[in-house]
């Protein structure tokens, strides 16, 4: 194809159509079953980070999930699911890696969702999900310290309750010397 992107498969009247495997410029690459140039029945899109989006689609359209009610796997097995979604709630805020390696929500926890955890909450700034907030200046940095934004005083509110703070360990350890 003109744009760099590949098909192998059939074809009826110069156009995808059965069974086929189309590769994106992206590297992203969709198997499964072509009609008139369209996908078309059931068919799994892999995007090229390693995710993964099973449906079933009706000339183009995506009509939902295949099977299992699970829309999207993430490329860290993460599986979204349309209905029972049970992810990051407000009963259980662990990431997926914290499930899969059973660390419990109370006490020290990731700050992202890799397991390295190189990200660390400045001093009594708040890790408000896109950047770190320095409360006194009311000024969200991204986590490479470049000004993002200022915060109006609704955000402010939100962010001093609902998000992690950064502390000393010596701050997160009760008397006995556990994590709180």
């Amino acid at each position: 194809f003109t744009t760099g992107s590949s098909y192998k498969g059939g074809f009826k009247n110069k156009r995808m159509e059965g069974m086929g495997h189309y590769t994106f410029t992206s590297g992203s690459k969709y198997n499964g079953y072509f009609m008139d140039n369209m996908f078309h029945g059931q068919g799994t899109l892999y995007t090229s980070d390693g995710g993964k989006f099973g449906a079933v689609w009706d000339k183009g359209k995506c009509l939902g999930p295949n099977s299992d009610d699970i829309g999207y796997v993430f490329p860290d097995g993460l599986e979204h699911r349309t209905n029972n979604w049970n992810y990051c709630n407000a009963s259980d805020r662990r990431f997926h890696l914290e499930k899969c390696t059973s660390l419990k929500p109370a006490g020290r926890t990731l700050l992202t969702d890799r397991s390295d955890n190189t990200l660390k909450v400045p001093l009594d700034w708040y890790d408000c999900g896109d950047g770190f907030y320095n409360p006194e200046k009311r000024i969200v940095y991204t986590y490479h310290n470049k000004f993002l934004r200022n915060a109006d005083s609704k955000e402010h509110d939100w962010i001093i309750k609902n998000c992690r703070k950064g502390v000393t360990d010596e701050d997160q350890l009760d008397s006995n010397g556990l994590y709180k």
